[in-house]
């Protein structure tokens, strides 16, 4: 009995710490590569018992049994299977599920894991921009990157952009980036043809456009030398280089995504009503219908479509998308068609020694313009014409006919232009396609080593047509006689057509190996070989029959002594050899160096080579740490870029020219002319700190450019046209900066997420060494003709402002000027002055939030730029007491001025007004649906947004809008800040759908 007992007594003991094994709490830490992970998965097998990592990674599970399996998982990361064996702590390592997910940065001629890199680079991909609406890449920059400034020439669709990395680093235009897509090299030239029918000129197109934003995978901004001096002589200003979207889904994927857009003018001009006109002593003439607006503006609509396919195998992947957009602008008569097709094929070959991959983008664009010119005079352009209309005058008379007279005035308009006429009487449309292709072959020779050739091409044909109808006549505008004859005819018709086609050939061999822990070694060499062709021919004339409608498809009905035809044609070749070295130390010492050198058909026979160098250095202070400081690189690095972008044929002999039936060669050409060289140093720091919740960098640059290429007048002996003869400037242009930028995870859960992020750059620049004083900023309008607003001179930033310091006015109306020693002057003895105020901001900023809580998420993101001026040229040619005396409407602030009607409107610090602003660039709000309804239709994924643009603006400035970029160049020398009848941005509410099958 006593052993039954005992037994007994063993078998409960036994049960009870079976039991007590079976229902043991389990605890532990989830990690990655990179610390503690919150928001982590983790559930027992087989049941639905589980819990999710806290803030430090941690995670406690109760009455777990001992031979449970754990089930840990995370977005992007492998999940990972443990059996607790009867432990009671259990910790775990998350990897990152595939290659495709790591931190990776596309660089020149390859890429480096961000934490590896040297030198300042940032990536954007495509989650930032995915519900963005941007005709092209350049706008996706916009407020997103530290010492990237992005501004549009006006708010035309399809108008060019100025993409500017770290501030400017020449005096003349070039000063853009260099953009590579997908490896190839973009010519950089104007793809379409400006245009001037006598109103002024008007720019050509943005060479973007022709990209579709949906096709772009991620945007990589090479910002300092090391990173950027493997591009040599194209290097000075920065690289954009854009990669395309491939396939990533092994199953057949079907994404269509559409959106529609209702835009309107963002803001207004507060000129006078009929009314208010005639209250301040306006001429009444009987209308109070008219409004500006009305008169060439509408509410705008827009729609996009796109639709890709993907599909991949274990040898090849394959994209195909096609896209149609049409794009309304509020002027009316303005927009921009695209459509565009777009291939990404890879293939491998021989058990993946051979790797193929074929790029395809092509794209249709049709633009169609208003008369909005850039240099219009007293007479304006459509904007000014609509602006300064008397209020109280009609457009159109009883009969239903334009009224071509007002103000009483003679049939010929030399004052005043009927706006609706204008809008109605000038037709312009371009046409062009665009195809960039590219084959890449990438042989493996063994485990370290492969050579990599790629051959891509880049072509473009554009054609511009354009008219003004005999219908409106404009005195000196479209106006031509027969030799002989006394009848003034009007009217002018033009086409215009460019063509440009450039080849890219480059050969590269990497060398990658670990050696061991402690020296990772990678070499490229390369050599490259560039071909750029362009060529175009422009044929016009003036006088046609008044019943003449169609004058484009008639151009030979002009006046026979008026036709006009010209064309050219040139050719520049670039060859390159480069190298670049990285190494890593020990796990923390990081080297890249590389050397380029570069020979261009540009140049003379003397100076067609030169050699570019960088070196880049860093060190990971703290690495992969679990705590306050989770990791920590300082950077530094110094290397030597060139800015090739001068006119072809500058160093050589450009034409011949049959003078007295002698072949002569244009003199113009400078033989001993070199490419301008920019040295840049800097220092940087990265930091990831809290867990990896807060992410940033730090980055103080200088550059220094040398040898500034300036055209000056050329001989006028020389044979041929006139055309300035390029020449090399003593001086720098020293530009400095401080870049700021981080990321901070307030929340990140499985179900919610928000993070914030922000930048800032602060720049500045100065001229020195330089004994040139050299106009720039061109103004025009009534009384402005050869005026100017900025210099570039000595001990002082590019382009700025020169002009008279205004006081006031006295008691008799007059304007009040600063004389040479600062008193109070006439304008007899007023003196022009540097008055301390330039047009390139200071500083620049952007700031954006994300939030997603189950299937909601929101997005916000605000840009800035502070420190500037701008000078609003269209306020110095309109807005001034003698135009509205004679008939023109004005600001009731102006009408009721002190000023005196006969004061004249010279250019001053009058009409200089601050350029700050703050904008919202753009508010979402979207859905992604999921549920058994989308599984019965075959619908992977499905999401609803709603966006906004350019909703909120905060300035001071008192045009239409403060990020204005009117072309105003002067003998070569672009300008900065300057506001002229520049076309209004809208504002703009989209709805949009992305569904996935």
């Amino acid at each position: 009995m006593k052993n039954s007992l005992l037994k007994g007594l063993m078998v409960f003991l036994t049960m009870l710490c079976t039991s007590l094994t079976y229902s043991q709490d389990v605890s532990g830490t989830v990690s990655d590569a990179s610390g503690p992970l919150p928001g982590a998965s983790v559930l027992v097998k087989g049941t639905t018992k589980g819990a999710q990592t806290d803030f430090d990674g941690k995670f406690t599970i109760k009455n777990v049994g001992s031979n449970a399996v754990l089930v840990f998982s995370y977005i992007g990361l492998k999940t990972q299977e443990v059996n607790v064996a009867g432990r009671s702590n259990v910790n775990v390592t998350l990897k990152e599920d595939s290659a495709e997910l790591k931190e990776v940065v596309v660089i020149g001629y390859g890429s480096v894991k961000k934490k590896d890199a040297t030198g300042a680079v940032d990536q954007l991909s495509s989650k930032s921009f995915d519900n963005v609406g941007a005709p092209n890449p350049a706008d996706l920059l916009r407020g997103k990157v530290a010492g990237v400034q992005v501004t549009q020439s006006s708010g035309e669709p399809g108008a060019a952009a100025s993409i500017r990395i770290r501030g400017n680093s020449s005096i003349r235009s070039g000063n853009g980036p260099l953009i590579v897509v997908d490896g190839v090299p973009l010519d950089g030239g104007d793809v379409s043809p400006g245009n001037d029918v006598g109103l002024g000129s008007q720019s050509a197109r943005n060479p973007l456009n022709f990209i579709n934003q949906n096709d772009i995978e991620s945007l990589t901004i090479l910002k300092d030398a090391s990173s950027t001096a493997i591009y040599g002589s194209r290097g000075a200003n920065g690289v954009v280089v854009i990669t395309t979207k491939k396939s990533k889904s092994k199953e057949p994927q079907l994404t269509y995504s559409n959106s529609f857009t209702f835009s309107s003018l963002a803001s207004n001009l507060e000129l006078m009503s009929a009314n208010e006109f005639v209250a301040k002593g306006g001429k009444d003439n009987g209308s109070r219908s008219y409004n500006w607006e009305d008169a060439i503006m509408r509410n705008a609509f827009s729609s996009n479509h796109d639709v890709s396919f993907t599909k991949s195998t274990e040898n090849s992947s394959t994209r195909v998308s096609i896209g149609a957009s049409n794009t309304e602008g509020i002027v009316n008569k303005t927009g921009l068609d695209k459509y565009t097709f777009a291939l990404n094929n890879s293939n491998d070959f021989f058990g993946g020694a051979l790797k193929v991959d074929t790029k395809v983008n092509y794209s249709n664009l049709r633009d169609q313009a208003a008369l909005i010119s850039n240099d219009a005079g007293f007479i304006g352009n459509l904007i000014g014409a609509a602006m300064y209309w008397n209020p109280t005058d009609r457009l159109t008379n009883t009969d239903g006919s334009y009224n071509m007279s007002p103000n009483g005035g003679s049939g010929i308009n030399n004052s005043f232009l009927n706006p609706a006429l204008l809008s109605d009487a000038y037709t312009d449309y371009t046409n062009t396609n665009k195809l960039l292709a590219s084959i890449k072959s990438t042989l493996k020779i063994n485990d370290n080593l492969n050579y990599q050739f790629l051959f891509g091409v880049e072509t473009s044909n554009s054609t511009r047509k354009s008219q003004l109808s005999p219908g409106i006549q404009i005195q000196n505008v479209a106006q031509a006689t027969a030799p002989g004859s006394s009848v003034v005819k009007f009217g002018q018709a033009g086409v215009t057509q460019i063509e440009r086609m450039s080849r890219t050939f480059e050969h590269t061999l990497n060398y990658n190996k670990t050696f061991n822990d402690n020296f990772i070694f990678d070499a490229l060499a390369g050599y490259s070989y560039y071909d750029y062709t362009a060529s175009g021919s422009n044929f016009s004339a003036k006088g046609f029959d008044p019943k003449q409608t169609n004058l484009i498809d008639n151009i030979e009905g002009g006046l026979q002594n008026e036709y006009r035809a010209s064309s050219f044609r040139n050719r520049n070749e670039l060859q390159s050899f480069f190298g670049r070295v990285n190494a890593t130390l020990y796990k923390k010492f990081l080297i890249t160096a590389s050397l380029r050198s570069d020979g261009s058909t540009k140049l003379g026979a003397n100076n067609k080579y030169d050699y570019f160098p960088a070196v880049g250095l860093g060190y990971k202070v703290f690495e992969d740490k679990v705590g306050l400081v989770n990791s920590i690189k300082l950077r530094a690095n110094y290397g030597i870029t060139g800015n090739q972008e001068f006119a072809v044929n500058s160093a050589v002999a450009r034409s011949t020219y049959l003078i007295n039936g002698k072949l002569e060669s244009d003199s113009g050409a400078n033989a001993n002319l070199i490419w301008e060289t920019t040295t840049s140093s800097g220092l940087g720091v990265d930091f990831a700190l809290f867990n990896n919740r807060f992410t940033g960098s730090v980055d103080y640059f200088m550059r220094d450019t040398q040898d500034l290429i300036f055209p000056v007048p050329a001989a006028t002996s020389q044979p041929g046209p006139p055309s300035p003869r390029f020449v090399n400037l003593a001086g720098n242009l020293i530009n400095k900066g401080l870049e700021v930028s981080a990321n901070y995870k307030l929340i990140d859960t499985q179900d919610l997420t928000w993070d914030i992020s922000a930048n800032a750059s602060f720049l500045s620049n100065t001229m020195e060494n330089f004994a040139g004083f050299l106009e720039a900023g061109g103004l025009n309008g009534q009384g402005l003709t050869g005026a100017f607003s900025q210099v570039v001179t000595n001990n002082e930033p590019i382009y700025s402002y020169y002009m008279y310091e205004f006081r006031g006015y006295d008691a008799a109306g007059a304007s009040i000027y600063a004389d040479a020693a600062g008193a109070d002057a006439t304008l007899g003895l007023a003196a022009k002055k540097l008055v301390g105020k330039q047009g390139l901001p200071k500083m620049n900023l952007g700031f954006s939030t994300n939030v997603a809580y189950k299937n909601f998420d929101a997005a916000v993101s605000f840009y800035g730029a502070f420190g500037h001026y701008l000078y609003n040229n269209t306020a110095n040619a309109y807005f001034f007491k003698g135009a509205f005396n004679g008939g023109r409407n004005v600001p009731a602030s102006v009408a009721t001025s002190p000023q005196d009607a006969g004061d004249p409107n010279s250019p001053s610090t009058k009409y200089l007004e601050k350029g700050d602003f703050l904008r919202m660039g753009n508010l979402t709000f979207g859905y992604t649906f999921t549920g058994a309804a989308l599984e019965k239709m075959k619908i992977k994924s499905a999401r609803f947004f709603v966006n906004g643009q350019n909703l909120l603006l905060f300035t001071n400035y008192s045009g239409f809008d403060p990020e204005v970029n009117t072309d105003k160049t002067l003998n070569g020398v672009p300008s900065a800040g300057i506001d002229y009848l520049s076309y209004p941005r809208s504002k703009a509410f989209a709805l949009g759908l992305n569904v996935t099958f």
